[in-house]
């Protein structure tokens, strides 16, 4: 599992929220996702991954360099 800092901003933590999700619900499901593939329409990492209280997610970023983590947005994927 890799370590990583979060650089959370008021805006990010914000649409989060808007869409239902933590902090700690985006920092568990990017600290250890089921699988990372990059966006299609921004080319950004998302992680996949499911949080201890069950909601699944899916969370956009960007990686500002090795360890640091820009969160840009999380959402509960339709399952399509």
């Amino acid at each position: 599992m890799p370590f990583y800092r979060y650089q959370w901003t008021r805006e990010s933590e914000v649409h989060l929220a808007e869409n239902g999700v933590t902090p700690e619900d985006f920092e568990e499901v990017v600290g250890d996702p089921d699988w990372v593939q990059s966006s299609r329409t921004t080319g950004r990492p998302i992680a996949f991954g499911a949080t201890t209280t069950g909601k699944y997610l899916a969370c956009v970023y960007e990686l500002l360099d090795e360890v640091t983590v820009l969160p840009i947005t999380a959402y509960e994927p339709d399952e399509g």
